[in-house]
């Protein structure tokens, strides 16, 4: 099945790559978030694809309309989508943005993949099958990097969405480590970068939904990373009452 929703990642992000070359308008939702017809057109895209797949699975989309969590609950499998993932950054055309699917069970992650359209670079993960990243037709195994070798912490951080509780966390890590770099990316790039070794440590001490995250949530953990809640250091789970995360943290199990 891995194949499949990598295939449809990169349809949905070649659809958007199309509407990234052009003018395009931007909507402002009822959340204040922004929305283009490249989110739209995406979103299309991936819910056909994975009706194809499985139509018996139910999707659980930023652009589509929320099934009440009475009927929800219930579900033991769902896709969780974020058809595109940083439109701020799409918008402000710097390329980290990204198209992602994720495959949810009983509330955990078991199955994601993370496209990268501006970049050509395909990030996927399946439970207890490791993480891997795809690079000009390349499959390359990605592991986290052993921590801070040079006493160097390098946290990743969001480049749209910095809090004040996100630079307070940066000022307590330089107590810890001779120096501290700040990475900034956006979307669910930071996962990616976190499994790719380029980082430490992704604190998200600011809101995200659940289709944020799911997708690089399973890219970095069978990478090697832990992914868990800031406030009880318990995992982040999926297809909640409330779709809206608490703040997280992503991290090299060796970081305190």
């Amino acid at each position: 099945m891995i194949q499949q929703i990598i295939e449809i990642a990169v349809a949905a992000g070649n659809a958007i790559l199309e509407i990234y070359s052009q003018d395009f308008n931007v909507e402002i939702k009822s959340d204040n978030s922004p929305l283009t017809v490249a989110d739209k057109k995406a979103n299309e895209i991936i819910v056909v694809g994975l009706k194809k797949i499985d139509s018996t699975i139910p999707i659980i989309s930023e652009e589509n309309k929320l099934t009440d969590f009475s009927e929800r609950k219930n579900w033991t499998r769902c896709w969780m989508v974020d058809p595109l993932d940083g439109t701020k950054e799409f918008i402000k055309k710097n390329g980290e943005f990204t198209v992602n699917i994720a495959l949810v069970e009983n509330g955990i992650p078991i199955l994601g993949v993370v496209h990268v359209p501006a970049q050509n670079i395909t990030y996927y993960a399946e439970a207890g099958k490791g993480s891997f990243k795809i690079v000009d037709q390349q499959t390359k195994q990605l592991h986290i990097r052993k921590l801070a070798e040079d006493n160097v912490l390098k946290i990743v951080g969001s480049r749209s969405h910095q809090t004040p509780e996100l630079l307070e966390y940066v000022e307590q890590q330089k107590k810890s480590f001779s120096a501290v770099d700040f990475v900034a990316a956006g979307s669910s790039l930071k996962f990616c970068l976190l499994a790719d070794g380029k980082a430490d440590v992704y604190p998200r001490l600011g809101p995200t939904m659940e289709w944020d995250t799911c997708a690089g949530q399973i890219v970095a953990t069978e990478a090697g990373a832990t992914v868990l809640r800031f406030d009880n250091q318990q995992p982040l789970l999926y297809n909640k009452e409330n779709l809206l995360n608490p703040y997280f943290i992503v991290k090299n199990p060796e970081l305190q």
